[in-house]
């Protein structure tokens, strides 16, 4: 529950970002996550008046803006079809319809949630985020950041093409994740490899994969893996159950890819 004082939909970008300077003020989103806090709020900032509720997509890349909802992006056909339902994957899990309907691409990535299973998707392609004043940058350097009152504006995929797949382990359907694996390799050859829910927010885990893993190139990263401090327990589980879930699942996910790859 919070309580809020004013509600303003500012008109221009600049004004939203003034108004955002106040901490005091606060940025809503889809509110799904804010109602779960208890907060005083001078003025609600509203951004739905701005333009970003669309998903536009040239030759280049995917813009995402901030207003989007969890179920537009699941949806999208394009973005199906580029990244062979590697990111509906990683969203249909989320609560439910209804939530996915409200909860806003902005608000996800911008509080960087450790269980955040769309950071971990976005982060395992070629992300970045553009904000207001920050300009663009990659998305892995943004949530490496401090929270800060820029306002993002849209995540941007760009269209290097590139093959993976998003593995999750849920005690329950629709439960936060125990553990989240998006694992992509690029046509270069280069993997990227990303874990979330540890339960820290999305890391990338260096595995120093070859283009063609053999066996033995796989069982040096599984054992790289044993040896990556970033697994920690919580009510979901152990850090040594996270490290059993992530080695299962980083095999599963190469042998996806590498078959994807090859088809």
């Amino acid at each position: 529950m919070f309580n809020g004082k004013n509600y303003l939909r500012p008109s221009t970008l600049e004004e939203a970002w003034t108004l955002n300077q106040n901490k005091n003020n606060k940025i809503i989103g889809g509110m799904l996550w804010l109602k779960m806090g208890h907060k005083n709020i001078s003025t609600m900032i509203d951004l739905s008046d701005l333009g970003l509720s669309t998903i536009e997509e040239n030759d280049q890349e995917f813009r995402i803006g901030a207003m989007c909802t969890l179920r537009e992006l699941e949806e999208h056909s394009g973005m199906e079809q580029f990244f062979s339902g590697m990111i509906r994957n990683s969203i249909e899990s989320i609560v439910g319809v209804q939530f996915r309907n409200l909860a806003t691409v902005g608000g996800s990535v911008y509080s960087r949630f450790g269980f955040s299973d769309i950071l971990t998707v976005f982060m395992a392609l070629d992300s970045y985020v553009e904000l207001y004043k920050g300009g663009i940058i990659p998305l892995e350097k943004y949530a490496d950041m401090p929270y800060d009152q820029d306002i993002l504006m849209r995540v941007i995929i760009k269209k290097r093409t590139r093959k993976g797949v998003y593995l999750s382990i849920r005690q329950t359907a629709t439960d936060f994740p125990v553990l989240a694996c998006a694992v992509s390799q690029n046509q270069e050859g280069a993997w990227k490899i990303i874990y979330g829910a540890r339960p820290g927010k999305a890391l990338a885990f260096e595995s120093g994969l070859p283009e063609k893993p053999g066996l033995s190139d796989i069982e040096e990263a599984i054992g790289k893996l044993k040896s990556w401090g970033h697994f920690a327990g919580n009510m979901r589980g152990s850090a040594e159950y996270r490290k059993a879930l992530a080695e299962a699942l980083l095999r599963k996910a190469i042998r996806y890819t590498m078959d994807m790859t090859r088809a």
